[in-house]
């Protein structure tokens, strides 16, 4: 068995991950799909992500997404799959991350050797990643490989990301969190999205909100303030390991160095996406 340093695992996928999550803020984004016919933002963002799982329901994306209101996903699906099919979505997102990462990396960067060696590495530890429980990353891990090295590391990036967190939510229903009391911890420890963020982008209200938090002060998570309390901050610590715990198959696969190197490479990728304005301002809920 291969052994890695702490955390190494959670290290790197932190590191390649942006680069897929810049995609759902991508202007392209809401551009491309809009020209096939979904003229609201949330339905393409649900569109681009549900459709490797094929023509699902409301109930599914509910399940595998689990931290959006049911009735949010309801008024786009499954009415949007009339507009739009998951083959032409699938189409419709590489053509949104072939812009996207021109823009935000340069030319350069998408025809380097560093960026051919990190989707190497990339699609290695992918071969480490597992089916059993997880829908959203057998999905995608079903997918056809694009031949562009760039759009073959985006691919790698969204694969390594579902696997992780299909993991983490099987780690967040063994803690008794549901969707919303995930999401509020989750800003609680300052790096979840800011709670105008979450009430846009999830569907949920300041009330439904409000009740969250009560429920979590009745369990002892969350104080007067809304700040975590030593025994949120332990379980909220306890669902992170777990989840790491659950997401170390590809990066074991990968081995050490190759972690290390995915790492570095891919945290500078994330960098340049960061400092080229990929996310808005205002996402995280506090430093």
């Amino acid at each position: 068995m291969v052994t890695l340093p702490p955390r190494a695992g959670r290290h790197c996928y932190a590191a390649v991950s942006p680069v897929h999550s810049a995609f759902y803020f991508a202007p392209e984004l809401g551009q491309e799909f809009k020209d096939l016919g979904l003229d609201d933002k949330g339905a393409a963002y649900f569109a681009a992500r549900a459709a490797p799982m094929g023509r699902v329901g409301a109930g599914t994306v509910t399940a595998t997404f689990y931290n959006f209101a049911y009735a949010t996903v309801a008024r786009h699906i499954p009415r949007m799959w009339d507009v739009i099919t998951p083959e032409d979505a699938l189409a419709a997102r590489l053509r949104v991350v072939d812009s996207m990462l021109l823009r935000l990396l340069g030319e350069d960067v998408l025809a380097s050797k560093e960026l051919a060696e990190a989707t190497e590495l990339a699609l290695r530890a992918t071969e480490g990643c597992s089916r059993p429980a997880r829908p959203l990353y057998a999905g995608n891990a079903d997918l056809p490989v694009p031949d562009e090295p760039h759009l073959a590391y985006w691919h790698a990036a969204t694969v390594l990301r579902e696997h992780r967190g299909d993991g983490h939510l099987t780690a967040l229903a063994h803690h008794g969190l549901d969707a919303l009391e995930a999401l509020v911890t989750h800003t609680a420890t300052g790096k979840g999205m800011a709670p105008k963020w979450v009430m846009a982008s999830r569907g949920w209200t300041p009330e439904e909100w409000a009740a969250a938090e009560d429920r979590l002060r009745a369990r002892g998570l969350l104080d007067a303030g809304g700040e975590l309390t030593d025994e949120g901050r332990l379980l909220r610590q306890e669902v992170e390991d777990e989840t790491d715990r659950l997401d170390l198959g590809p990066y074991e696969h990968l081995g050490a160095a190759g972690t290390a190197r995915l790492t570095e490479l891919g945290g500078a990728f994330s960098l340049a996406a960061r400092e080229a304005g990929a996310f808005p301002t205002g996402l995280i809920s506090k430093s």
